[in-house]
Parts: structure tokens; sequence; C-alpha cells
């Protein structure tokens, strides 16, 4: 295909994208024909941040602004970045792009921690590194947008991509976007985007041919639905006609069920070069690290680049991101230079992601439930070599990395949610499940039991169990410490903590065989999530175009595990928090929808469960619970605390917690005191 280097240059594409891409072409012009990936930054507001935090370093400041990215699609570096060379170049060759920024960081820059937490934005939001962990401590935080679906507020990070054009037309790139919606209450009126993120714009023309499906699980036909029966509406507020990304909504006569997967398929045009967020990930990095000029918003007195090593973070979606970012060969720079120094992955269970293809849509995900055709569960899934067992082919999402020396330090956490939910089991075995992978010297995997993708932070109908309160957030700073000293002093990290094969601790999934025990009432359950591989059309692994809509099912898939249980039908194998160690109740990673929902037979999507105990032998024996009531195991709460604090205590002389840590989880065994009233 013929790269798109038109004559009409920044100009004709300002026209096209509004006055916002007229200033980058200005910022353009100012600079020089030398080459920098980051062409400007220009921070917009500095306003004070962090009060009543006490930090070792002073007050903080937030930064909030936007950086112009150049791209010159020529360079070895950017030629995996999907359509990038059908985007307007400016007189230089190069695409030009920007996108929000953010920095949390010291004032007096010379106190700050020499190592920086990059944080990836979840839909545009940061997930992390704000609050007084960060700031006692004297840390900078920097995110950025990375995601061109992201509305258009003051207060979510997004990213404005440039738009691939037609090579031959001249107009944008048109084609096939495929989108599945559901509610868990009866609505008129659902968002397009998924978790209201904007969508692709539909070709007016096309709309006649536009389809609209209904099914109740996976794998059950798809039922037609009239195309009378329903309407799509866009809205373009501060977006022109051919931006490719509107506010799309659908009604539908009758409204939409709980529970139902919808699957609408549309003529869309506009898509956008959203691999170019990755990229823009990539070279603000490199530029805080390297650039010396006034120019770079994190340097110290002398000058000198204030980074000297960067940890990159990202949850759930953001964890994907890592993942993919990596594997696709971004952690090296355009000159090669590595760019994040560690990563922490977290919640990302086996995953990657819808981010770097035509019409990409990165805020899809595939749970059990929802979203099971969508391209983000995708061989390899591991970070050591592999072999697939349905093409043959061998590689590793470090592979790329450790040829080009640019392989970080990785910290990989889990939840036994990702276990169900996202296929988490696939980062630690063999592709078919059938073995124990090898882990690279490089990489560390924690897999915290007994907790959810999210914790719960108060009470919820929507599943059938009550709510799972365990919060991984404590392991999650322990290790950010842990990879610092890793990275700064050679000091070894914790152990891995996963469940394993070999040790009988990674289980089938089915009931008998995780050894699950009957409870009185508790459904178990009988779906998990479990990747296929997708047939998406034949220029899918080439061109990275999805082809047909819906793809087709091959019916072969990974195989998939969970942490074997123990007697209480609590999880062996991994990270036990003190509420598990020394328990009250039975703690999952997975939960039913409630009844009321819909779909009462599926996954509620990325949620667990909390079973209490029985309290007394006379309730154990009324129930026929096969658990020991709690006045069964503990002798009163005196024990009960003293043998949770003892758990918690060996968790922080693992490094796993921190001393900082204990007296939150000894409120959580406070809590737990009305258990033992007499």
């Amino acid at each position: 295909m013929k790269s798109f280097r038109s004559g009409r240059g920044v100009t004709a594409f300002a026209a096209r994208r509004g006055r916002s891409w007229l200033a980058v072409a200005a910022w353009g012009a100012m600079t020089s024909a030398a080459a920098a990936e980051v062409v400007r930054i220009d921070i917009t507001s500095i306003t004070p941040f962090g009060a009543g935090v006490e930090s070792k370093v002073g007050a903080y400041e937030r930064l909030r602004g936007r950086v112009v990215y150049a791209l010159d699609p020529e360079a070895a570096a950017n030629r995996g970045i999907v359509d990038l060379d059908l985007a307007i170049a400016d007189g230089q060759g190069r695409v030009q792009f920007y996108g929000d920024i953010e920095i949390i960081a010291p004032v007096d820059r010379a106190l700050a921690q020499p190592t920086v937490l990059y944080v990836v934005n979840n839909r545009g939001r940061r997930t992390w590194g704000g609050g007084p962990f960060f700031l006692e401590r004297g840390y900078v935080t920097v995110s950025s947008g990375w995601i061109a679906q992201v509305p258009v507020t003051p207060d979510l990070l997004r990213l404005e991509a440039p738009v691939a054009y037609d090579p031959d037309d001249a107009i944008p790139v048109l084609g096939t976007v495929r989108a599945e919606l559901s509610t868990d209450v009866a609505a008129d009126r659902l968002p397009v985007g998924d978790r209201n993120q904007l969508a692709f714009e539909p070709l007016i023309m096309g709309l006649p041919e536009a389809t609209l499906t209904r099914r109740l699980r996976e794998q059950e036909p798809r039922e037609p639905i009239p195309r009378d029966r329903w309407r799509l509406r866009a809205r373009y507020d501060g977006f022109d006609e051919g931006s490719g990304l509107v506010e799309l909504d659908m009604t539908l006569d009758g409204g939409f069920e709980p529970g139902v997967i919808y699957e609408l398929t549309y003529q869309a045009r506009g898509s956008v070069v959203q691999g170019a967020g990755f990229a823009a990930i990539r070279d603000l990095v490199s530029f805080l690290k390297h650039d010396r000029s006034a120019m770079n918003p994190l340097r110290r007195p002398d000058g000198a680049p204030l980074a000297e090593r960067v940890i990159g973070q990202g949850r759930s979606q953001s964890g994907r991101a890592l993942r993919t970012f990596l594997y696709e060969g971004f952690n090296a720079d355009e000159r090669g230079r590595q760019v994040f120094d560690g990563l922490m992955p977290t919640v990302a269970g086996g995953g990657r992601g819808f981010f770097n293809h035509r019409f990409a849509s990165p805020t899809r995900t595939a749970t059990q439930h929802l979203g099971h055709l969508y391209p983000v569960d995708l061989f390899p899934f591991t970070y050591g070599d592999e072999t697939d067992p349905f093409t043959g082919r061998t590689d590793g999402l470090l592979r790329r990395a450790r040829a080009s020396r640019t392989a970080p330090r990785v910290m990989h956490l889990d939840t036994s949610s990702e276990y169900w939910h996202r296929s988490g089991s696939l980062v630690v075995t063999d592709p078919l499940g059938e073995r124990d992978t090898v882990l690279p010297p490089e990489v560390r995997v924690y897999v915290v039991g007994g907790a959810q993708h999210r914790p719960a932070r108060g009470p919820s109908d929507r599943g059938q169990l009550p709510v799972n309160p365990n919060d991984y957030a404590p392991v999650r700073e322990a290790l950010f410490l842990a990879l610092d000293r890793w990275l700064t002093e050679g000091v070894e990290p914790p152990p891995s903590v996963r469940p394993r094969i070999a040790e009988e601790t990674l289980a089938p999934w089915t009931e008998p065989a995780a050894g699950w025990r009957a409870l009185p009432g508790v459904s178990y359950p009988t779906v998990i999530q479990q990747p296929e591989r997708v047939d998406y059309g034949e220029r899918f692994e080439s061109l990275r175009r999805i082809d047909l809509h819906p793809p087709r099912r091959t019916g072969n898939r990974y195989g998939v595990r969970v942490p074997a249980l123990d007697a209480d039908n609590n999880e062996r194998g991994v990270l036990r928090l003190p509420r598990v160690a020394v328990p009250v109740a039975t703690y999952t990673g997975w939960n039913l929808r409630n009844p009321a929902i819909g779909a009462p037979f599926e996954l509620l999507d990325l949620q667990g469960g909390r079973i209490p105990f029985p309290i007394t032998p006379a309730e154990r024996e009324r129930t026929g619970d096969p658990r020991r009531a709690v006045t069964e195991r503990y002798a009163g709460f005196a024990d009960y605390r003293t043998r949770y604090l003892a758990a918690a205590d060996r968790l922080i002389a693992g490094r796993y917690l921190l001393p900082a840590h204990r007296r939150g989880l000894e409120a959580i065994a406070e809590g737990n005191r009305s258990l033992f009233a007499p």
C-alpha cells in the first residue's frame, strides 16, 4: 500500500479536523526541521496538590497541558503502527497529533525521587499515583492521553489521534464495525461506545444495511431485529463530520432487556490511527528521561532530567495496554533506547487489547458474558516463549524487547478474579493449560487469592453472592517499592506467588476438579471466560483489519485453570491476605448474575463474592454447611485477632505488605469483633 504523502499537508488536514488541528499546525511550524518525537509540551495550568499530606519533599503541584507529537511513518520504530502511512503528513513528512498530559510533582524538583511512575490511564482516568503513598515519599506521577475514544471533557486525558485517509479517494477510510451492547436494567436507549466512550461515525448511506441482533448467551444463535424497530443517533458536539469519532447511541422499540447481548454492525468512516497512542506513551516517557531543554517539565535545577528511570503501571485495560506495548516493540524508542525500566501490569489477566488495528476500539474487552469476539485475548499470553498449538507459531511478550535489549523488569499482579473472568492462568501456563510455563528471570507474577478485579466499596445487589471486600492495593504498593529497589539497588524482589499445576494448586475450573464443596443456597459456575482462536479474515494477521463481522468461530479454545480450593473453599497457592489466611468466610473470584439483571447463569463481569461461615455449630448443622463454624475455629476474638495479625506480619516480613499497612489490617480484624459476641 502506498504511503499517503499528499501535498495538501497539515493545512488540509486541519480543515477537516477543526480548529484544534490548526493549533497543531502552528506549533509544528515553530519547530525546527531537526526532528524530535515530542514537538512541544504546553503546560496550561499549575495548581497546588495534596493539601494536608505530610511529604518529606514539601509541597506538590499538578501540571496540566498538552503534548504535540510528530511521527515519521518511514522510521523503523513506527512501521508497526497500523495505518500511520495513511494519515496526512506535514511539510517534513511527519504525522502530527496531540494529547493531554498530567503531572503530579514536588514543587522543588531537586527533592523528588529519581524514579518516576507513569500511569497508563484507564479510559481517560488516572487510576493510581496521586495519593499519600506517593506524595509522602516524594515520587512524581505522570499520565497522558493515549485513547482517541475518550470523550472530550476537562476531566479526562485524551488523545487527538490522526485519521486514516483512503490513498486513492482522499476521504476518511471506510469500513464495517461491530459493537456488543448490554444492560443490567431495562432501558430505552443505550450508548454504542463502550462505557460511554466515543464510537465510530456511521456512514449515512450505509445505515439501511446496518444490522442488530440479540442473544442471551455467547454461543446461542443470533436473532435478527427488524431494521425498522431501531435507530442510531450521532451527536457532533465538538466534532466535525468526518472526524471519525462521535457520541453515538441507539433506541429500540419496546426497549432493551436486561442481560441480553445486542450486537450492532454498521458501516463507519474515519478510522483513527489508534496505534499512535502507544507511540505517544513511548515518546513522552523517552523525552522526560533524556531531554535537557526548558521544555521538559521534569528537570532538576542543574538542567538534568529528573527521571533517571520510569516504572509504567496500568490497571485492567491499562495493564493489557502495557502487555501489548511491550509485545509490539514499543519499549524501544526511535533511537533504540529503552523506554520503561520496569512494568507493573495489574489485574490484566492473560489479555492484550484492540489497540492497534484499523477501526480499533481500545475500550473494549472480553469477559465471560460479553465481548467474546473482540481481538483482545490473542496468543501469546505469557512473557516467555510458548508455542501456539493451533498455528505452530512460537512467541512471547518479551521476545521483541529482548531482541532489542530493552526488556524491562516486570511485576505482573492479578487477583483470582482474573482467573475466572480474564484467562489469568494463561500468564503462568502453556496455551493449553497442561503445564506450568517457565517465567523469564526479568518477570515476577503475584496472584492475590480470594480477591476481585476491583475491590468492592459498598453493598451491591447485582450478584447472587454478597460482594467481595478484599483489596489488593496494599500488595501493589509494597511491590512498587520492591520494584524500585530492584531497579535502583539490584535487590531481588519477593519471590513470585502463583498457583502451579505441578503443585496441584492450579486446577481445572469445574466444580469437583477445583475442589469445591457444595454449599447450601450457592450455585457454583458452569461457565468461565476461555479464549478461542477466532478467524477475523485474511487480512487480520498482516494488516490488522477485521473483514468478518461477526468473526468466524473455530472451536479451538486455549486452556484455562483456576486456583485449587481448600476445605473452606478458599484458594490455595496464592498470596493470602489476612482475611483469607485467617478466615470467617469463603472469598471467591467469581459471582453469578442476580436474576433481576438477567442471564443468572452467567458470570457477573469481573466480580467476586463472599460467603460467610456459620457462626455456631448449631447454625452449621441446621443449614447443612460443611465448613466449620467461626466459634469452632477460634477460641474467641483475642485468638482470632492474634492469628490474623500473625498472618499480616508474615506478609510484611516477606515484603508483600509494608509495616504501614498493619494498622489498616488491624481495623479489618476489629470489624469482626461482633462475630464473637456472647
